[in-house]
């Protein structure tokens, strides 16, 4: 199979993140946007729709690894706890998604595989995912959030806006 069937493949079928992962980098980004100033998980919530104790664990979970600064009661939120650009998107894809292992075989201690070692395509999808991974660790959250004006003025009047719920 040439590099860019194998492209393809993956593309299509493998190699999709979480959206566990894609919330904690649309927070950071949402960090990012705003900073120095607080971002409200309510705010993440209603610009992405996504449910509210998703992203109170998202948020949680990199305050945690100090990549946020949280402040909890009122006035509250999250902030970036260090620079934008000394967050890598390689480092947080690992601390959401976990291993990184395609198949068994990526895993020395479970593996029950009796062709490792030898086998051609283990090795192929062993670079796939190393090419794959090498994207994500050349890109910081400042580069993900360099178009700053654009996406503000895209996601501000979303985070003014109101819900249903919020009117009562």
């Amino acid at each position: 199979m040439s590099q860019k069937q194998l492209a393809t493949v993956v593309d299509r079928h493998s190699m999709k993140l979480s959206s566990y992962s894609n919330y904690a980098l649309r927070s950071l980004q949402m960090a990012a946007l705003h900073h120095p100033n607080l971002v409200r998980v309510d705010d993440v919530v209603r610009v992405h729709k996504l449910s509210r104790p998703h992203i109170v664990k998202i948020v949680h979970e990199l305050g945690r690894a100090g990549y946020l600064e949280t402040v909890r009661g009122r006035a509250g939120g999250f902030r970036l706890a260090r620079g934008a650009d000394e967050i890598v998107v390689g480092d947080v894809l690992r601390l959401t998604e976990g291993s990184f292992e395609l198949v068994e075989c990526f895993n020395a201690t479970t593996n029950t595989c009796p062709l490792i070692g030898m086998c051609r395509l283990s090795e192929a999808m062993q670079r796939a995912m190393s090419a794959f991974i090498a994207v994500f660790d050349a890109l910081t959250i400042a580069d993900i959030s360099a178009n700053k004006s654009q996406l503000l003025e895209r996601i501000l009047p979303l985070e003014r806006a109101t819900t249903p719920q919020e009117k009562v």
